[in-house]
């Protein structure tokens, strides 16, 4: 059974019909990613799986357990955390503080134990615990939206444009966290600009073109598909 299953989701912006009845599945320890120009309705559909956003029709299972309805924070407690294209940290607090605020859904027994694991992924965080979390550089922030993300143990991680507006060094270290929180046992659905990336790390993948989706493979298979190498892939 899939872990997560979208079922001909239509969602609007008043009268503009952002997503048009898409469907698609991430199965238990896949990496699967959605592709597609700006405005084509990735950043829409992880918003409306994490219930930031309501759709029109259809319908959102996370282990066979619909999500409709229900608030964005009871998502998080059933295994399902987003981090939010543009990061969107608590800028005010410290490093340290941020990944409290990711575990406010759980009981704190594991807190401690839980940071831990964050700052053996992103040593860069460690170093910076104290550290006020506006003032650090734009991949530190990824890094910590990422780790917050990670503090309320998800079943599912939802990664929206992890890569944006990072240097190229500091993308391989993201996709490279990527791919190891993967082998870790984390399912992840990553919506991402950097399609090479993407494809390259992705078991399987959707392309979407103004809100449906237009063409699905494995991952190897869009690198290879003409049409997608030619719209996203530079070749």
């Amino acid at each position: 059974m899939a872990l997560l299953k979208v079922s001909g989701l239509d969602v609007y912006y008043g009268s503009i019909h952002a997503i048009k009845g898409i469907s698609f599945e991430v199965n238990e320890g896949e990496i699967v990613t959605l592709i597609g120009a700006n405005g084509a309705g990735k950043s829409t559909t992880l918003n409306t799986i994490a219930g930031l956003l309501k759709p029109r029709l259809g319908s959102v299972e996370l282990n066979g357990v619909s999500l409709l309805g229900t608030p964005a924070h009871k998502i998080v407690k059933q295994g399902m955390a987003l981090c939010p294209e543009g990061r969107r940290i608590f800028q005010q607090l410290t490093v340290k503080e941020n990944l409290e605020m990711g575990a406010y859904t759980g009981d704190g027994s594991t807190l401690n134990e839980d940071i831990n694991k964050v700052y053996d992924l992103f040593p860069r965080l460690q170093e910076r615990y104290k550290q006020i979390a506006g003032t650090l550089s734009g991949g530190e922030q990824q890094m910590l939206a990422m780790g917050r993300a990670l503090m309320s143990h998800p079943s599912i991680l939802m990664l929206d444009e992890p890569s944006m507006g990072l240097a190229p060094i500091l993308v391989e270290q993201i996709f490279d966290i990527i791919k190891r929180l993967n082998s870790q046992g984390t399912t992840i659905l990553l919506v991402e600009q950097n399609a090479q990336m993407a494809l390259s790390v992705a078991n399987r993948g959707y392309v979407l073109e103004t809100g449906r989706i237009v063409t699905t493979g494995t991952g190897k298979e869009l690198l290879h598909n003409d049409s997608v190498r030619k719209a996203y892939l530079g070749g």
